[in-house]
């Protein structure tokens, strides 16, 4: 069995370190090497998920998904979850809304969580209850509990969100899509889906939904929302490995 205190000490060490290449070594490794339609990929991503399981495989024999490099070996029903820099795009711009996010899957569902807000140096972390020795709710910023809002009602709440994928779109899904919208205070798009799950965990978001995105994106968030005392669902699409559609929010909403 494993011991996901242990995991977590790992994770942190995996993604404080990144993170810390990430800052100091901006101007070396912001180079493009991709940028096809609405996706761009940086000598950080590379260099980021690099280090990250370095760290990781030298003291786990836990399988690794990352976003560059894919699966490592074969994946059972638990893998770690890599997603060396969540917010390529804002980061290559200097928007600080990005980060490194290291997930854990156990038993086909997200256990353990790492997020590393490493621009506002900030480090969210969780075990869901049904994961942690002591089943409570243990998601953290910074060492400091943290927990969803209390919001219910989709009037003062606030949705964050992107933009379905090119092809998407059709008249009669625009127009579901800004009945949606209109159906909430406020709408958000911030280019991360991993922060958007930071923000719902730390209270500050209310609900983070999004149609075709990817395990890594969206892995470690989910944990430390559940962590946090919120709730998600989640369905893996047929025609693309590891993109899901996700809705993860306070537990409150109506």
């Amino acid at each position: 069995m494993l011991n996901l205190n242990c995991e977590l000490v790992l994770a942190k060490k995996a993604a404080l370190t990144a993170g810390k290449i990430l800052q100091e070594k901006k101007v070396e490794i912001n180079n493009v090497l991709s940028d096809q339609e609405r996706d761009i990929k940086l000598e950080a991503d590379q260099a980021s998920e690099k280090i990250i399981k370095d760290i990781i495989q030298a003291e786990s024999d836990i399988p690794i998904l990352a976003e560059e490099s894919g699966a490592d070996g074969d994946l059972d029903k638990n893998f770690w979850v890599i997603d060396p820099l969540d917010g390529t795009s804002n980061y290559s711009r200097d928007m600080p809304i990005c980060c490194v996010s290291i997930g854990l899957i156990c038993e086909d569902r997200p256990a353990l969580g790492v997020i590393y807000d490493f621009n506002a140096q900030h480090l969210y972390e969780g075990i869901t209850p049904s994961f942690s020795n002591s089943g409570e709710l243990t998601a953290k910023k910074d060492g400091l509990s943290i927990s969803v809002s209390g919001i219910d009602d989709k009037k003062k709440a606030t949705l964050a969100t992107g933009l379905p994928a090119k092809g998407a779109f059709d008249e009669d899904s625009m127009s579901k899509l800004a009945n949606e919208f209109t159906s909430w205070k406020k709408v958000r798009m911030i280019g991360s889906a991993a922060m958007s799950c930071a923000y719902v965990a730390a209270g500050q978001f209310d609900q983070y939904q999004e149609s075709g995105i990817f395990l890594w994106d969206i892995a470690a968030g989910l944990a430390i929302i559940e962590a946090a005392g919120g709730a998600y669902i989640y369905h893996n699409l047929d025609d693309e490995k590891f993109k899901v559609n996700v809705v993860a929010h306070n537990n409150k909403l109506r």
